[in-house]
Parts: structure tokens; sequence; C-alpha cells
């Protein structure tokens, strides 16, 4: 190999090494992840997929449960960490029931959230509610497995102060 030919291969292995992480792949942060990623422990995508964005509710109920405690309880220390962020919990119900009674149940669901979510540290002036009652299915049909998706209440991150 000629000394141009060993110098060009050397560099091209020096710039390809800059533009990859050893476990994240190109353009990986230090940490192994892509900022504002699913695998970036700050980004909302994160937040919805790994700590977890909704907590469901029993028929015409708005009192937590333990696995709906646990999910808040995690989206309370998410919170807390990434203080950038404001929340707007918003209370969901299936589609039995009049439309009024599900916006008064939907909005009972989402101050349920929020309350545990202050009682856990997460500052009040942070997070707002806000009732869809049952204008906004996830699931669309009359069984049970679709009412049980659609009582819920989700937890929706924005920046800033404005949430």
């Amino acid at each position: 190999m000629t000394r141009f030919s060993l110098l060009f291969v050397l560099t091209a292995a020096m710039v390809l090494s800059a533009c990859t992480d050893r476990f994240g792949g190109p353009g990986a942060g230090a940490a192994g992840s892509a900022a504002g990623s699913a695998s970036d422990p700050s980004s909302p995508a994160y937040f919805q997929q790994s700590v977890g964005d909704r907590v469901l509710f029993a028929v015409d109920e708005s009192t937590l449960n333990a696995a709906a405690r646990a999910t808040l309880s995690a989206q309370a220390d998410w919170l807390k960490a990434n203080r950038m962020f404001t929340a707007v919990i918003e209370g969901h119900a299936d589609e039995q029931g009049t439309r009024e009674y599900n916006l008064a149940l939907g909005a009972r669901r989402a101050s349920a959230a929020q309350e545990f979510l202050i009682a856990q540290g997460v500052a009040p002036d942070r997070l707002r509610i806000l009732s869809y009652g049952k204008e906004r299915p996830i699931e669309v049909c009359s069984t049970e497995s679709c009412y049980a998706q659609n009582r819920r209440a989700v937890t929706v991150l924005a920046t800033g102060a404005g949430a």
C-alpha cells in the first residue's frame, strides 16, 4: 500500500468513527440515545412509551387503582426530573351515558390524577385538567374491551409555563 493510500484509509476510519457511537449507532449522543427519541429519558416519547401517559378507570369510577397509582408515581418522578415540561391531564369516558354525565366524569378522573401528581410533589402550576367526556374515544365499538380503553386519564406534555 502506498503512503497516500494508507493515509486515506486512516483518515476515512477516523471520520467514520467520529460519526458513530459504540452503542447508539450514527448520530447517537454520549448516552447512546438520540435526543427526543423514545430512548432519551428526558423526551416526551420516552415519557409516553416507557413511563406511561395514561391510567385506566373502572365503570363510573374516578378512583385510582393500584396500577394507576404506580403509573402516576412514575409520571411524578419524571415530571420532577424534567421541570421544563408542563402537562394537561385529559379526562375521558366511554360512550355509555349522556354527554353531560361523561364530561363531569372525565373531569373527576383528570382531577384524581392531578391531585395524585401534586401529592407526589409536582408543582400545581405545572398541571392543568381538561375533560373530553366521551367525545374522543380511542376505541370505537360496543364491547367492554373498547369501553375499558376509553375510561382513562391521559397526561399530555407541553414545554414551558403555558400548559
